[in-house]
């Protein structure tokens, strides 16, 4: 006999993968079908039965156990359409001029995204005395002659190091540029 969607609902939550996989096997064309009628595309349907299928070890934390699995299940899916069709709308607004200071913020956090993960990669590439510093300096934005104290050294060869930072990001960017 088949093991019940429920019972196995509630052994993939304790952990067991077996047991999830079997309900993703078992509902996986059940999902896309659901999302295929709810979106009117095959990409999208696609699409949102995979991210549900990805998401459903977490979500399954909220299911109670209340109603069968497989409404519960609908539920998922149906939730996941609506947001779907909302990111589309926000983004279809924002391709009609709606949103252009929203696109051009998302551009800018993009960008800046990318500047704090080079740049963190850039830092992790430095001493550690000169990380402290720059940490202080920079991050903490004390003084030179403030981050000298908590360092114990010379406000004198805080600056050094600052100077010894920047030549090292400057040839660390040039080295990428290349």
């Amino acid at each position: 006999m088949d093991t019940s969607d429920e019972t196995l609902a509630e052994a993939a939550l304790g952990g067991d993968r077996a047991s999830f996989s079997v309900l993703i096997g078992r509902h996986y064309d059940r999902i896309f079908g659901l999302a295929f009628r709810l979106t009117g595309s095959r990409v999208d349907a696609e699409d949102l039965a995979q991210d549900i299928c990805a998401a459903l070890p977490v979500k399954l934390r909220h299911w109670r156990a209340e109603a069968r699995f497989t409404t519960w299940l609908y539920r998922v899916v149906v939730n996941a359409a609506h947001d779907l069709r909302r990111r589309q709308a926000t983004r279809t607004r924002a391709a009609d001029g709606w949103g252009d200071w929203e696109i051009a913020r998302q551009d800018q956090i993009s960008e800046e995204a990318e500047a704090l993960d080079w740049l963190g990669a850039a830092m992790a590439r430095l001493t550690p005395e000169l990380r402290d510093t720059v940490a202080l300096v920079l991050g903490e934005e004390l003084t030179q002659a403030e981050a000298g104290r908590v360092l114990g050294i010379s406000e004198g060869t805080v600056a050094w190091r600052m100077a010894q930072v920047k030549r090292q990001l400057r040839a660390m960017a040039a080295e990428e540029a290349r």
